[in-house]
């Protein structure tokens, strides 16, 4: 792994121990709050591979830079589609929030890692959609959270808006959030104006584009604030949301 933005062009065995913390010095951030979208895409700009999932367009590295992220947030924020498709273990070092209209979260889903204690994911949903999410879950280890909606500009009256969904969690104290997508949660995210950074794994490969890592209907403005490669091709970056 080489670092070329800035452009010390330090290099670190990822195999090697000490390779979490370089990681980890490279994605830290010191304010109390913000709001990260972290997301891997190939080169034709597809967020899925051929499974229909992420997994198998992302690479060892990728998922190491995905830890040292969620080691710097509260919460991590994902949709209930991308939930069903590549299932989910509650994370480590972080809350998990999934945003979801059904409760509908697929088999296999919410396991907690090695049998390990881990606080109960977060299911927000709006609040006329409470009582189907409560039934839908059972006894999954999973907390419904009613989100009321704000009014925010452009509002789709069925689903979340990410305004809510990020005031809804600064009020429990979540105030460090990740969102990991899928794409259409990650683009309601960015074109919503709610994103600090996007952390984005390029990937080698050339995939058909089913599901766009971001369909935006306008331009975003955002410079380079960091950048890795490695040796297997991947490029890792972190663009800051110009205000």
């Amino acid at each position: 792994m080489t670092e070329v933005i800035p452009s010390s062009f330090e290099r670190v065995d990822t195999t090697d121990d000490s390779a979490a913390e370089w990681m980890s010095r490279r994605y830290r951030r010191a304010e109390r709050a913000f709001v990260r979208l972290n997301m891997v895409t190939t080169l034709t700009g597809s967020s899925t591979g051929a499974d229909g999932s992420s997994t198998s367009i992302s690479s060892r590295v990728d998922r190491m830079i995905l830890g040292a992220i969620r080691r710097e947030a509260d919460v991590v924020v994902v949709g209930a589609e991308t939930v069903r498709a590549e299932g989910s273990v509650l994370p480590k070092t972080a809350r998990l929030a999934i945003v979801t209209a059904t409760g509908d979260l697929g088999d296999g889903s919410l396991r907690r890692r090695d049998g390990r204690e881990a606080p109960p994911a977060l299911l927000l949903c709006r609040p006329e959609h409470a009582d189907r999410v409560t039934a839908a879950v059972g006894d999954a280890p999973a907390e419904v959270v009613a989100v009321p909606s704000s009014g925010a500009p452009g509002e789709d009256a069925t689903r979340l808006h990410p305004v809510d969904v990020v005031r809804a969690l600064q009020a429990r104290g979540l105030r460090r959030i990740v969102c990991e997508g899928g794409a259409g949660l990650a683009t309601q995210f960015v074109a919503s104006g709610m994103v600090d950074e996007v952390c984005v794994t390029v990937s080698p490969f050339l995939e058909p584009v089913h599901h766009p890592f971001l369909s935006l209907a306008a331009s975003v403005p955002s410079e380079v604030a960091g950048m890795l490669v490695d040796d297997a091709g991947f490029s890792y970056r972190r663009l800051t949301i110009r205000r």
